[in-house]
C-alpha cells in the first residue's frame, strides 16, 4: 500500500499517528557517562563534540543543524533550524541576518535554546542560556566562509518581509552577487554572528525500554567553579 492508503486505513488521524514506529528502538542506551564515572567531562563541551564526532562518523545526515527557539515580542515561542557555525569555551555559535525575525527577538530578549536531535542514534542535547553578539571580525569571518550563492542570497534577501514578486528577489541575487564577485572582501552590513552562552545543557539518549539516560549540566551558582552535573529520572 501508498503511504496515502495506510493512513486511510486507520479510523482517524490520532490512531494512524500514534502507530507510527518511534525511534527508541534497538539496543540499550549505552555512551553517556554519569555523575561518578571517570569519563565524565568536568563541563559539557567535550561530551557534545564527542556526540557529534560520534554522528558524523554514523553517517547522520546535517549532524550539526540544530533548532533555535526564541520567543517573540508577545511573548509565543517562535523555533527554527539553522546551521552550528562553532563550539567555543564561551558557548554555541550560530549566525543570521541582523533583519531577520529572529534577531529581532534576541535582541529583545536575549535569551534562546538549541535543540539537536540525532534520530539514527536516538540522541538530542539541549543548550539553553543567554545570547550575545559575536564581535564585527567574528561576523565578517562567518560571512565570507559562506559560498558565493549563500554570501549573496545573505546580502540581498529582505529575510521575513512578504515577497510579491520573485523575479525581484532573483534580480536581487543576482546584483548582490556582482558586487560581491567585484569586492572580494565585501561582508554584508547586517550579518551578525551570535553566541549562546550556556546555562544548562542536558543529553538524552533514549532506550527501547523507556529507561532513557539523561544528564544535565548547570552553571554552578556563583559561576566560578564551573558545571554541576546531575543524572535525572526519564
Amino acid at each position: 500500500m501508498s503511504a496515502r492508503q495506510i493512513r486511510a486505513s486507520y479510523p482517524d488521524t490520532r490512531s494512524w499517528i500514534r502507530a507510527i514506529p518511534g525511534a527508541a528502538a534497538g539496543a540499550p542506551a549505552t555512551g553517556l557517562p554519569m555523575p561518578g564515572d571517570t569519563a565524565l567531562p568536568a563541563d559539557p563541551v567535550p561530551l557534545f563534540l564527542t556526540w557529534l564526532e560520534d554522528a558524523v562518523v554514523a553517517g547522520v545526515v546535517e549532524p550539526h543543524v540544530a533548532t533555535l527557539s526564541t520567543v517573540d515580542e508577545s511573548g509565543f515561542p517562535d523555533a527554527r533550524t539553522l546551521l552550528l557555525k562553532d563550539v567555543t569555551a564561551r558557548g554555541w555559535w550560530f549566525s543570521s541576518d541582523l533583519r531577520s525575525a529572529k534577531a529581532r527577538q534576541l535582541d529583545a530578549r536575549p535569551a534562546a535554546a538549541l535543540t539537536f536531535y540525532w534520530r539514527e542514534q536516538g540522541r538530542q542535547v539541549r543548550v539553553r542560556g543567554g545570547v550575545e553578539r559575536g564581535d564585527v571580525d567574528v561576523s565578517a569571518r562567518d560571512f565570507r566562509e559562506r559560498s558565493a550563492t549563500a554570501r549573496a542570497v545573505a546580502a540581498a534577501s529582505r529575510q521575513s518581509e512578504i515577497l510579491t514578486d520573485v523575479a525581484e528577489y532573483d534580480a536581487a541575487v543576482r546584483a548582490a552577487a556582482a558586487e560581491l564577485e567585484a569586492e572580494r572582501m565585501l561582508v554584508s552590513e547586517t550579518w551578525q554572528a551570535w553566541c549562546l552562552v550556556p546555562a544548562a545543557v542536558e543529553f538524552w539518549h533514549a532506550d527501547p525500554g523507556r529507561r532513557h539516560l539523561r544528564l544535565r549540566y548547570r552553571r554552578t551558582p556563583d559561576g566560578a567553579a564551573g558545571w554541576q552535573a546531575d543524572a535525572l529520572w526519564p
